[in-house]
């Protein structure tokens, strides 16, 4: 019974998210992360921390700077990521205003090895594969969420023309695998924390991180191009640009 009443009222609430316009999701997020913000302390300690270690800011005006834009466009991702999920992709694919360096991926898709796209979370993440998936297929890795209820609304979401999904599990590495031998792109979110026994310790602005080696491995095995993906939150809820870049 809990389960059914969990699900009920967010479906509600993500349907009522899905008739939002961009700006207006946008707006919404900017207040949902400074709500965030001051609801978590201890997440709040860590952006701070995280600023000072990456040397981006060099004085405190620019330190406050950083600080009020990661906590509003943090607000903005979760709130426009439940959007998307909920709309119709002619009402998504408007949104992507520019594609920078798309001949990379002409170029790739000629080579005849695949392709593996990195998209970190930064920016829109969910605008990009649905983008690629309007023209080209894609196989992407997703890793389901500790909420089980939450699985449903991401499987709904994420599922699009040119979209296969494939879980973070031993199945799903063969899905990439296979989708790759057939010339096909595959999408993994490099910044996540693997599985014990499944990354490796890099130095990441001067501190250890766990990090996957999932994507390099895959790229050694086929020889796939290894291409970063990027898509850019444009200012007033205007849409997205998309940056590509070889690596």
């Amino acid at each position: 019974m809990l389960n059914f009443i969990s699900n009920f009222i967010f479906k509600a609430i993500f349907k009522a998210f899905g008739i939002l316009s961009l700006p207006s999701l946008h707006r919404l997020g900017a207040a949902l992360g400074w709500l965030i913000y001051w609801c978590t302390p201890k997440s709040a300690v860590t952006i701070k921390k995280n600023i000072e270690i990456s040397g981006l800011a060099k004085n405190a005006q620019q330190f406050k700077q950083i600080l009020n834009t990661n906590i509003a466009e943090s607000g903005k991702a979760v709130l426009e990521t439940i959007g998307i999920w909920q709309k119709k992709e002619a009402a998504l694919l408007p949104l992507v205003k520019q594609v920078h360096g798309w001949e990379i991926v002409k170029n790739a898709l000629q080579r005849g090895k695949g392709i593996i796209f990195l998209t970190p979370h930064l920016g829109c993440f969910e605008i990009a594969p649905i983008f690629y998936g309007s023209k080209h297929p894609i196989t992407v890795l997703y890793r389901p969420p500790k909420l089980k209820f939450l699985h449903q609304f991401i499987v709904q979401g994420r599922t699009r023309t040119g979209i296969t999904l494939a879980q973070a599990n031993a199945s799903g590495v063969r899905k990439l695998m296979q989708a790759l031998k057939r010339n096909e792109a595959i999408g993994i979110l490099p910044d996540q924390i693997p599985a014990a026994g499944e990354g490796e310790w890099a130095n990441f602005f001067g501190r250890p991180a766990y990090t996957m080696t999932l994507a390099s491995k895959l790229a050694e095995k086929t020889g796939a191009t290894v291409i970063m993906a990027f898509a850019e939150r444009l200012k007033n809820g205007e849409g997205y640009d998309i940056h590509i870049a070889k690596l």
